[in-house]
């Protein structure tokens, strides 16, 4: 642990470059910080988005004709055949369209099957959930039928005795195809290889859908060294399990982040006391998240030491709402046209107050406050806990007038009640409105007539 600690210093946070362009603090210039988002996810085609439209009846005997040749006459196994007649519709829609005959679609179907065999991978594809545009850079160029891929199949198998779902195979063929070429018994001995560390069966099978690369070369030992971390802080496989939603997981990233953890000083106790009070600070983004909040506090000023006690006292929400609202206060800071230096002095001293607070826009709060810019920055220099006063939902009231509005509004008004006007008058209330300036100017140049 300590030898991989060595290399988790300031630099190497720096490296992930989801938040800034170097390494140097950001006091004393002005620098446009980048949070971390995750890449959008390219949309389907919209002709496989839609469900293909086959009457109820048709479809019922178009998918009885595909399982008889399957299992009957290609030999594939009932299960497997079953399941590919009723989970490829795309398939079978096409096939549809070959045939002449649509009075007598079983008779028609099994005749034309009877004289053109298909690509049986096609439809096998698609029944472990991959659309047509997935699966075509996977068909083979010289192979047609299923049972001549034995490697294929066998792995296949494995997989769905050991508990995982049929359709949600087609992922781990696509993100990890080398799993399906390993030799006989190779397969089962990584599976088996979980148990060995006290793992339930349930928590690999989501294990493997989530991450499929698990079960490739040694890559599931560095999810064995972030389940050993794990349960020196007493956090129990049942939570891990909680945890894991479906996405893909970088568990070398997640062993950095905790051993980075374990570098500011937290003990185990209060290490797993704060990743269950704040499960996203590891499994976000596979920690990219943190890491990019860490970079960002690090850019201004903060050092390590001082990273400890702010971990310690992060709020219970997302970790993803604190860094949004940790970004939404440093952008209205910079809209209110705060100096940079002050901007870093605010967010080096408060952090876990900036990540707290969701801020009303800034237009808005100016004019609810019936305040500029330099005051309101003034008012928030003296006193950064002013910001929770602004938060959504909180009633804002107007800021009270500063002493020296005030002497200079006493002055406006002298100098108008030595130009004859009445106290009080609406006459007056105009004159002060279109006089510009302090008051003490006025009076100095009235002097001076």
């Amino acid at each position: 642990m300590m030898k991989h600690l060595q290399k988790l210093t300031a630099p190497f946070i720096l490296k992930w470059g989801y938040v800034f362009n170097n390494s140097k603090p950001i006091f004393g210039s002005f620098q446009k910080v980048r949070f971390y988002a995750s890449a959008k996810k390219p949309k389907l085609k919209q002709e496989e988005e839609e469900e293909c439209h086959i009457p109820r009846a048709v479809k019922k005997e178009a998918q009885a004709v595909l399982l008889d040749y399957l299992h009957s006459t290609r030999s594939l196994q009932f299960m497997d055949a079953e399941h590919m007649s009723k989970n490829s519709p795309f398939f079978l829609s096409n096939l549809l369209q070959r045939i002449d005959n649509e009075n007598d679609i079983r008779r028609s179907l099994t005749r034309f099957l009877r004289y053109h065999p298909i690509n049986e991978f096609e439809p096998f594809f698609e029944s472990i959930g991959l659309k047509p545009c997935q699966y075509l850079p996977f068909l083979p160029r010289d192979l047609m039928f299923l049972n001549d891929d034995h490697r294929l199949l066998d792995n296949y198998h494995i997989l769905c005795n050991y508990g995982i779902s049929r359709n949600k195979i087609g992922r781990i063929f696509a993100e990890a195809p080398e799993i399906f070429r390993y030799d006989s018994g190779v397969l089962d001995l990584k599976l088996a290889s979980f148990h060995g560390v006290g793992i339930d069966q349930s928590i690999v099978v989501k294990l493997v859908s989530a991450s499929p690369y698990l079960l490739i070369g040694n890559v599931h030992k560095e999810f064995f060294q972030v389940v050993e971390e794990l349960k020196k802080t007493g956090v129990e496989y049942s939570w891990i399990e909680e945890q894991l939603n479906g996405d893909s997981i970088d568990w070398s990233h997640l062993f950095e982040l905790i051993c980075f953890l374990n570098g500011l000083g937290l003990t185990d106790q209060q290490l797993g006391k704060l990743i269950c009070q704040v499960p996203g600070l590891l499994f976000d983004c596979s920690g990219r998240t943190t890491f990019s909040l860490i970079g960002f506090w690090l850019k201004f000023g903060i050092q390590i030491p001082k990273l400890l006690d702010v971990f310690l006292h992060l709020p219970q929400i997302p970790i993803t709402t604190f860094v949004f609202n940790m970004r939404q206060c440093y952008l209205f800071l910079i809209e209110i046209e705060m100096p940079v230096l002050e901007i870093g002095t605010i967010i080096h001293s408060y952090p876990t107050l900036l990540g707290s607070c969701v801020l009303k826009k800034a237009t808005s709060l100016l004019t609810t406050l019936n305040t500029g810019k330099k005051r309101l920055c003034s008012v928030i220099k003296e006193n950064p806990e002013f910001l929770r006063n602004l938060v959504r939902g909180a009633k804002v009231e107007r800021l009270p007038i500063a002493e020296e509005e005030l002497r200079s509004k006493m002055m406006k008004t002298k100098f108008l009640l030595d130009l004859g006007f009445a106290e009080n008058s609406s006459g007056m209330e105009k004159a002060l409105k279109l006089f510009r300036g302090k008051g003490v100017e006025l009076q100095e140049r009235f002097d001076c007539w």
